[in-house]
Parts: structure tokens; sequence; C-alpha cells
């Protein structure tokens, strides 16, 4: 029997590419968005906010109605955030908290009880090699994601009894629509970081349109939910974004900062 797949934020970028490719892995896929709308995809996409936990119930119900089983959790759907942290608003932050990392947690809280009851299941959250350190003008994002990753590893230890299994997956830079979502606080004329923010816009949108395959990302989970005891992290992405987080691990703090903003132009 095909394995039940749902995915968050599947409508577009590395949400929808895993769907397709999972899907053509002989897999049940659903994939999830705030406004549904077909468009001739392979999988179903049906709608869910993952901040609203009555939409967050409904879909849940509806998958296990049908198909009465859920197999595999991708903690997929997010937001990206971008500005100085002194300009930027406290409100958007919580707001990209909101679907992030209390977003992710409401989903796994969500399908826990079904998983439990079959005492089997896979959750997969992805996060990002972001969250593994601070970098400038993206430290909400950051944290964001490394919040997740931390919180995936309580998560991972509470539930193993259950026979229900937890990992990361972290990409990098990946080319997707995800620039066209993301929160940008302006570019203010008389903001003290004006000049050295607007060149680290522009560089992060060049990292985004210069970024791997999101067909790199559906890979990989492929590969995570065949293995059968997964690792608890996973990184994807290019051999300079998953060596900078052995760069953090090893080397002086203020070292690895020099690196950063040197990197950055700063």
């Amino acid at each position: 029997m095909s394995k039940v797949i749902l995915i968050t934020g599947a409508s577009s970028g590395i949400g929808k590419v895993t769907a397709e490719f999972l899907i053509q892995k002989g897999y049940k896929v659903y994939g999830t968005s705030r406004t549904p709308k077909q468009n001739n995809l392979s999988f179903e996409l049906i709608a869910l906010d993952v901040n609203n936990l009555e939409s967050i119930k409904k879909s849940i119900q509806l998958i296990v109605e049908k198909e009465g089983r859920l197999d595999i959790l991708i903690n997929n759907a997010g937001k990206g955030i971008t500005g100085p942290v002194e300009e930027t608003p406290t409100s958007e932050m919580r707001n990209v908290f909101e679907t992030n990392f209390f977003g992710a947690i409401e989903m796994m809280k969500a399908v826990l009880p079904q998983m439990r009851k079959q005492k089997s299941g896979l959750i997969i959250n992805v996060t990002s090699i972001a969250g593994y350190m601070g970098l400038p003008f993206r430290g909400i994002y950051c944290a964001t994601k490394g919040a997740l990753e931390t919180v995936t590893e309580t998560i991972r230890m509470e539930i193993k009894e259950f026979g229900i299994q937890v990992t990361n997956v972290a990409p990098g830079d990946f080319a997707t629509n995800i620039a066209e979502g993301r929160y940008h606080t302006p570019v203010f004329e008389d903001s003290a970081y004006k000049e050295i923010y607007q060149k680290n816009l522009d560089l992060m949108d060049a990292h985004v349109d210069s970024g791997s395959d999101p067909i790199d990302m559906a890979e990989q989970i492929y590969k995570i939910i065949q293995t059968p005891n997964p690792k608890i992290h996973y990184k994807v992405g290019s051999f300079m974004q998953k060596f900078s987080i052995v760069l953090k691990r090893i080397l002086p703090d203020k070292l690895y900062e020099k690196l950063i903003m040197g990197h950055y132009g700063m």
C-alpha cells in the first residue's frame, strides 16, 4: 500500500517539486496551500493555513477519512523576512515566527495522534542552513529556522517510543520564488543602514537566482523516506554552504564573524 504524504506549502518551489517527485515514486501525496489552485498538478492540493488551527484540523481529518492513515508529514510551509533588526517591525517578526516555527509545531501536534494510533510515522521539518548561524539582515529568519531545528531534537526524543521518527532537512540557496513572498523591511532614505542593507538585498536575490535546482531537495527527502532510521539533521546545498556550518563549529567566534561580514561586504 502506498504511503500517504502531506506536504505543507506545496503550491510552488521546493514543496511543489517534492510533491511531484514523490508522486512519480508511487506515493499518495497531498499538498497544501492557503489559496489552492489545482492548475493541472499531478497531486491533490488542499486548503490549509498553518496559522489556523481549525484549518489544520479539517485538512488532517479529510486525509485520514479518505485514506485511513497518514504516514508522512513534510513541514515545508515558510516565509522569508529581511531587514535590520532595529528597523524591522516586531509585528512582522512575530508573523514569520507564527508560520516558520509555531505553524510547524501545530502541524506536528495535529498529526501525532494519528501516527501514534498507527504506531508509525515520519515527520520531516524543512529548516535552513541559515538556521545554523546569524546572518546580517536575515537574523529573524535565521532565528525561526534555528528554533525549529532545536525543537525537532526535543520532539524526536519525546515520541521515539511510539515508533514515530522526526528529522530536519536544511536547504541552502535554491532557485525558487521565495523572494516574492518575503517580507522586506523598506530601505529607508534616512536609514543608517541604507547602503549596506540595499547591497545585501541585491546579494540575497542573486544567491536565490543562482541557487540549486529544487529537485536536489526532493531527491534528499525521498532518500530520507526510504531510510529505516533517519539521522537527526540533513543539509542540502553547495559545498561552501554546508562547510560554513563546519567552520562555525571549529573557528573562534570572532574569526567566524569576520568571515561572514567579509562575505556580505561589511
